[in-house]
């Protein structure tokens, strides 16, 4: 079968879907061009400044995680990653997905922490399973508290002197007094009220339309955290008799054999399969020139 004929059939899929859950993950950012947390591109330069030569890491993630970083370094890293994830525009990729859904019944989870999705859909049709890089949590996520971030990301930015936030400076909780750090997934991450009632959510639209003709559509899910997203996309499609599974994925379309007759696999660039889907030409996205992103890599 053709991607074009893949296309087609997932077309009609989703026209007569009674429901759509959408699974978003990196994929879809990268498709966007928002690459660099595993690229080293201009935006991860702007990023790491002078800690790219110092510890020789060349992605957003490597840098993120080396243990090598002073506590002032690592904070002027997420602060710089903060402020490129408030600041940069709105992924075209997002957009055209907003556009594909629009007037249907349909549902997003991700595990992307840029807050994207949230520039396009409601936030009540969005649950979001790894967190998000807007709010800070305490550090050892004992405080059942979420916070903002944005004004206090502007008033530090200025103090980083030479790739490195003065310690006195590191932000702590106004209520504990304990450090902050970033509302992401890690050992301590808080799955608080705010969590459980996003996943709540979430739940009850699955319950309510379990027996109905529901499309699970997978957009740019890897292999580092198939748990989240693909698996259990996988398992309701096996379980339920009307479900349908398609992942669009340039390098991990995968389909296990057991519910092969109940779905298809569209290795393609994201952002070309959803203008396809909207019957719009691809001429001005900017190909992929073997370079494929490997959501394992991140997230």
């Amino acid at each position: 079968m053709t991607e074009k004929e893949k296309i087609d059939i997932l077309r009609e899929k989703i026209n007569e879907a009674d429901a759509i859950v959408v699974g978003g993950a990196s994929g879809m950012s990268a498709a966007s061009g928002f690459r660099w947390y595993y690229e080293d591109d201009d935006d991860y330069k702007e990023i790491a400044g002078g800690l790219r030569e110092k510890y020789g890491d060349h992605n957003s993630f490597d840098l993120f995680y080396d243990h090598r970083l002073t506590p002032g370094e690592h904070w002027a890293v997420v602060l710089r990653s903060i402020k490129k994830i408030y600041d940069v525009p709105t992924g075209k990729t997002y957009m055209d997905l907003a556009e594909l859904l629009e007037g249907k019944n349909y549902y997003i989870v991700t595990t992307n922490q840029d807050a994207q999705f949230f520039r396009v859909f409601p936030e009540e049709r969005i649950t979001r399973l790894q967190g998000d890089w807007r709010y800070f949590q305490v550090k050892s996520g004992l405080y059942d508290k979420l916070y903002y971030n944005k004004e206090l990301v502007d008033k530090l930015l200025p103090e980083i002197k030479n790739d490195s936030l003065p310690e006195h400076l590191i932000p702590r909780s106004v209520d504990t007094g304990e450090e902050l750090d970033g509302w992401v997934r890690s050992p301590r991450f808080l799955q608080g009220k705010d969590y459980e009632r996003e996943f709540e959510r979430y739940m009850n639209f699955l319950r309510f339309n379990m027996n109905k003709k529901v499309l699970f559509l997978e957009l740019g899910v890897g292999m580092m955290t198939p748990m989240f997203i693909k698996e259990p996309f996988m398992n309701m499609t096996y379980q339920w008799r009307d479900a349908f599974y398609a992942t669009i994925n340039p390098k991990h379309a995968i389909i296990p054999k057991e519910i092969a007759s109940k779905s298809i696999d569209i290795k393609e660039d994201i952002a070309v399969a959803i203008r396809q889907l909207l019957g719009k030409p691809t001429d001005d996205i900017k190909p992929l020139n073997g370079k494929i992103f490997d959501s394992a890599r991140i997230y």
